[in-house]
């Protein structure tokens, strides 16, 4: 009587690795065609006890065709038309550890922004407040200003001593604030005025030299982000500021385009930005020409933009409740490139790892933060649970840290635990 095993058609791989230290022979191997990636982790290991003589075993995430394995390798490489003829090349990495829940930061109302710069975090929340946090979840500065909900915020400089940064709010300002760190003190330095609706969105570009911000009047405007000390005529910038005029800075350039609201600004390099609309939108702006370069169309509202520096390409945050991936340098087929489908209402916010082109989060009004790998478009890596209510922003700037801000009135903060690369 034949083997229940024998009857199981078999598949020659041969296994890779980029990791060295986890590297073992790549000579083909034969698998049962409905081998899962709980069985090919198995099989490395034991390899690995064979080449390296050590009893540690690892957790391995597996590459074919460039996207990770879900399913079992035949259903994974018939879906990619792949003969099963030929030896299947199988790339292991070590899988990227859970991110561990740290603390929950409890705010007056809802938390619309939030942004990191090393051991600090800025949250910009519904009762008109910015709020200065450290990383391990002290309060340290309430700032009241802005006469409208707060919904964006970003560093400009931070140093040892003072910081700057900026917040956008729907009363149609945004504000640039002048930190001493060493007294926790703060001072509204200039306030940007030009925008004829509420703001959604502020991005500072790489050299901290300009800032962009993106309204519901259709418009982006770029300003200054220089704090100035003195004035140009020598008066001291205190003695200035006595007269709120001395306060108002106006816009550098202003560009239109987009026919609705703009829900996210990006700085893809220090002339270039990206935006996000509501008009079924995204745009690709020359800064230095004050034009737009490039348009992608979609089907839905976009509510977020972000920029990969690592991996060059985009992911949009869209009312259809999925995630794409874009490269605006495409010349082949469609600029969409991967869709991630997992989350069942608006996605809300997205924002790329620092350390690492494929990672990236997203927050949406399921309540959910995910961390994705773009190699895996139909399930997130992990689901950051802990959100009460709508996610409205979420943050990874200190790669230790993924920080997400929420309608539950909390700032959540997951540490980032990184697989060795």
């Amino acid at each position: 009587m034949a083997n229940a095993e024998n009857d199981v058609p078999q598949i020659q791989i041969r296994f890779i690795t980029k990791q060295e230290q986890y590297a073992v022979p790549d000579y083909p191997l034969s698998v049962p065609a409905t081998v899962l990636t709980t069985q090919l982790n198995t099989l490395v290991n034991e390899l690995l006890k064979e080449s390296v003589d050590s009893n540690a075993t690892f957790d391995f995430d597996f590459l074919v065709c460039n996207e990770f394995l879900r399913t079992s390798l035949t259903e994974h490489i018939n879906e990619r038309g792949v003969s099963t003829e030929e030896v299947i090349t199988v790339e292991y990495l070590e899988r990227h550890p859970p991110p561990e829940p740290q603390d929950c930061l409890i705010h007056d109302d809802w938390v619309s922004a939030v942004a990191v710069r090393e051991k600090w975090i800025l949250t910009g929340c519904y009762d008109n407040t910015l709020h200065i946090w450290n990383t391990k979840g002290k309060h340290h500065l309430t700032i009241p200003g802005h006469t409208s909900p707060i919904k964006s915020v970003a560093w400009i400089s931070l140093e040892d001593e003072r910081a700057t940064f900026v917040s956008a709010s729907q009363d149609q300002t945004a504000i640039l604030w002048d930190w001493n760190i060493t007294d926790n003190s703060i001072e509204c330095v200039q306030i940007c005025r030009g925008h004829e609706r509420g703001l959604e969105s502020v991005a500072v570009n790489h050299n901290a030299q300009l800032i962009a911000t993106g309204s519901w009047d259709t418009m982006v405007k770029i300003w200054s982000a220089t704090v100035d000390e003195r004035s140009n005529d020598g008066e001291s910038a205190s003695k200035k500021l006595k007269t709120d005029h001395g306060k108002i800075r106006t816009p550098e350039l202003t560009m239109k385009g987009h026919k609705e609201a703009i829900s996210g600004v990006v700085w893809s390099n220090k002339s270039e930005l990206v935006t996000s609309s509501w008009d079924h939108t995204l745009k690709l702006w020359d800064t230095e020409l004050g034009g737009i370069k490039h348009e992608i169309p979609g089907n839905k509202s976009f509510f977020d933009v972000a920029y990969s520096s690592l991996a060059q390409v985009l992911v949009a945050a869209s009312a259809d409740r999925h995630i794409r991936l874009f490269d605006p340098r495409s010349t082949e087929g469609s600029v969409v490139k991967t869709t991630f489908t997992s989350h069942t209402q608006w996605v809300q916010s997205v924002c790329w790892s620092t350390t690492d082109g494929n990672l990236f989060l997203s927050g949406a009004y399921d309540n959910q933060v995910k961390l994705w790998d773009t190699r895996s478009p139909k399930a997130p890596l992990f689901d950051l649970s802990g959100h009460e209510d709508k996610v409205l922003s979420c943050n990874w700037s200190n790669p230790k840290f993924m920080v997400s801000g929420g309608a539950d009135n909390t700032v959540r903060i997951f540490k980032s635990k990184h697989a060795i690369h």
